[in-house]
């Protein structure tokens, strides 16, 4: 299935589950920040007037199995937020629902994704603001109010320690994620996983560069993700980000 009739799929999708009280559907993430890469995920995120519905959530979830991932189809991500929870904008923001595949385990033993405080929205509606792309509705201006700086930047940062931990497990993603929270430190700009190691080269010492680029090759379907040939770097490498990231000075 093409791509646009893939997302086309996804808004009725979610119309369907939550009905009129869909104000918005957005992309973001990859799809607007240069183009889907071979790993990248379909983002959306979802505006509604109201909060959700225990079945709402269960039936949402049961069908985004059914459609997400598997044989020549992309993962879904998809968040819905409360209109009110995040307009007047406070932090931390509430997350009203959360599909992901790292959590599919979860989802197929019958766990249903639940409202929470969740400081990643910050990047999130930053990304979405900033792209304005409306799959439906009006644009995302008109639902969501902008993040202030600082609570980017201390949203960003508190996500670190996480995926410090994630490493061994998720190298890729986490070296590129890192790479992407210093560009955002120190730039303002949330770039793609691809331009933020870019960015980072730019900058690492000679020694951690290998490590930045094989995971932005990976990332990119150039090569082959693997790690045997760089053992004993990869957890520098991380480590200098990790420093970059602790010691960044906003004046």
């Amino acid at each position: 299935m093409p791509e646009r009739d893939r997302t086309d799929h996804l808004v009725a999708l979610v119309r369907r589950h939550l009905g009129d009280d869909v104000l918005g559907v957005y992309a973001h993430g990859s799809a607007t920040l240069g183009g889907l890469r071979p790993h990248s995920d379909l983002d959306l995120l979802a505006v509604v007037r109201h909060r959700t519905a225990y079945g709402q959530r269960r039936s949402m979830t049961e069908e985004l199995l059914e459609v997400s991932g598997g044989e020549g189809r992309r993962p879904v991500e998809l968040i819905v937020v409360v209109r009110g929870e995040v307009r007047p904008w406070r932090y931390p923001p509430n997350r009203e629902y959360l599909y992901g595949e790292w959590l599919r385990e979860d989802y197929e033993r019958g766990v249903v994704p639940e409202p929470e405080a969740d400081p990643d929205l910050a990047p999130l509606l930053t990304m979405v603001l900033r792209a304005d792309a409306p799959l439906y509705g009006p644009p995302p201006a008109e639902l969501l109010d902008p993040v202030p700086p600082e609570d980017l930047r201390r949203a960003i940062v508190a996500g670190v320690p996480r995926l410090v931990a994630e490493l061994p497990d998720d190298t890729r993603n986490v070296l590129l994620t890192l790479a992407r929270v210093w560009s955002t430190l120190d730039t303002g700009d949330i770039r793609s996983k691809d331009a933020a190691a870019d960015w980072v080269i730019a900058r690492l010492p000679a020694e951690h560069r290998p490590v930045m680029a094989r995971a932005r090759a990976a990332y990119l379907g150039h090569e082959e993700e693997r790690w045997d040939d760089l053992e004993g770097t990869v957890r520098p490498c991380a480590r200098c980000l990790v420093r970059e990231i602790e010691g960044y000075d906003p004046a």
